[in-house]
């Protein structure tokens, strides 16, 4: 299996499940995730049309005060959408693309975020 890791320069995760926002600004930052993810694909050379990935959200916060998980769901999706954008796999049904739960790390200074793709399953 192969692995990749992709740095994203969010400090931390820029959505969440508990945030409550208008529709309009939940877009907005919903395509530049998309946007920038597509461009980190190609300025990292993934490969295109791989049968199957799986893909993994890291996240090292600046403090050790707890945190759930699932709550980086919405950006984890929004991420790989743009890698379906990017045309890393055909679409981000199971058949293709295994997402992981987002993994919340250490705590390191500065807050870092990045991504790691394995392709296979």
């Amino acid at each position: 299996m192969i692995n990749y890791h992709i740095p994203l320069h969010y400090r931390r995760p820029p959505l969440t499940a508990n945030m409550r926002l208008h529709w309009a600004k939940k877009a907005e930052i919903t395509k530049e995730i998309r946007t920038t993810t597509t461009w980190l694909a190609k300025a990292h050379r993934l490969p295109r049309d791989l049968q199957h990935c799986a893909v993994t959200l890291h996240y090292a916060p600046v403090d050790k005060r707890r945190r759930d998980a699932d709550n980086l769901v919405p950006t984890l999706k929004a991420i790989c959408d743009g890698l379906v954008d990017y045309g890393l796999v055909p679409d981000d049904t199971p058949q293709y693309m295994t997402k992981r739960m987002p993994i919340i790390e250490q705590p390191e200074r500065p807050a870092r975020t990045w991504l790691t793709i394995t392709e296979g399953n």
